[in-house]
């Protein structure tokens, strides 16, 4: 058996070369992932600190919306008395964690969802790949309005909810809602977590269409059936059952749909153009699709 001198000097063997294309192979993707993975809890955790430092402002924002609606089912009816119960002595920690990590997931949100983009990043072609920025760009604001959307809409839903509570007729007793914090908290996380990623629609609707699995053509012939699904997710997502709330989600994701298809039009008008120059018989590409569809 033979062996090298730079073996026995315990050299290590060269690196391959990279890809031009990007391509790796499973050991590779698997550090990959394990790196954005790393990457991203470590902003996480980072934000997590931060929020921790402003819990009282952040425990007033989300109270907020609950003294909105109390206010709003007071002005309609004397009989109702809304208070909250802690439940047990460990609730007010495991509150502070609840809120400073989805405060973290928000803040940190341009992070996370840039490594996603990043670890798909290499199955795109060079003149594909441009798009990081406006990814980058989009992502983190888009789940932030959605946030900020599901916050706005939030004091009509638990209004409505809370009007359920039924009235005691010839009686001098007051009735009492007391709200378990532990749940009360899972609703309002809950919604505003929903409405972040229902906001991120057109993100992930264009990154289908770059890597080729959705063409604008099938999202246009596909346009009516996904807008009567999205009604149908808001009206199950949302917490709440009153209307306003389900429309809330429900049309600004149904634009933002429309917006992404159209964008994806454009995307594949100048992808054909650049096949068309290369010499591709893109008619005959196209043709093949639609046979496929039918």
């Amino acid at each position: 058996m033979s062996i090298s001198i730079g073996q026995l000097l315990g050299r290590k063997k060269p690196k391959p070369t990279p890809d031009e294309e990007g391509r790796m192979t499973l050991v590779e993707h698997l550090r990959e992932l394990r790196g954005r993975l790393l990457k991203s809890v470590i902003a996480l955790i980072i934000m997590m600190i931060v929020a921790w430092q402003f819990y009282g402002v952040l425990f007033q924002l989300l109270q907020h919306p609950l003294d909105t609606a109390v206010a709003a089912i007071n002005a309609t009816r004397d009989d109702l008395t809304v208070g909250v119960n802690w439940g047990n002595i460990s609730s007010p920690l495991m509150l502070q964690l609840k809120i400073t990590f989805v405060a973290a997931l928000v803040a940190a949100s341009p992070i996370w969802l840039y490594q996603l983009w990043a670890f798909i990043l290499p199955g795109l072609h060079k003149n594909e790949r441009k798009w990081s920025l406006a990814f980058l760009g989009t992502a983190g604001p888009l789940f932030i309005i959605g946030v900020f959307v599901g916050y706005l809409a939030m004091p009509k839903g638990i209004q409505v909810l809370l009007s359920f509570t039924p009235i005691l007729e010839e009686t001098t007793i007051k009735t009492q809602n007391l709200l378990d914090v532990s749940n009360m908290l899972d609703f309002i996380l809950r919604l505003l977590i929903v409405f972040g990623l229902a906001f991120e629609i057109p993100v992930f609707v264009i990154l289908l269409n770059l890597v080729g699995v959705l063409s604008a053509a099938r999202l246009s012939k596909w346009r009516a059936p996904i807008i009567f699904f999205i009604f149908v997710f808001a009206a199950v997502a949302t917490p709440s059952i009153d209307p306003f709330t389900m429309l809330m989600l429900a049309v600004p994701m149904s634009a933002l749909f429309i917006i992404s298809e159209l964008i994806a039009r454009l995307i594949d008008r100048r992808r054909k153009a650049s096949l068309v120059a290369a010499g591709v018989d893109v008619e005959k590409i196209e043709r093949a699709g639609e046979s496929k569809d039918d």
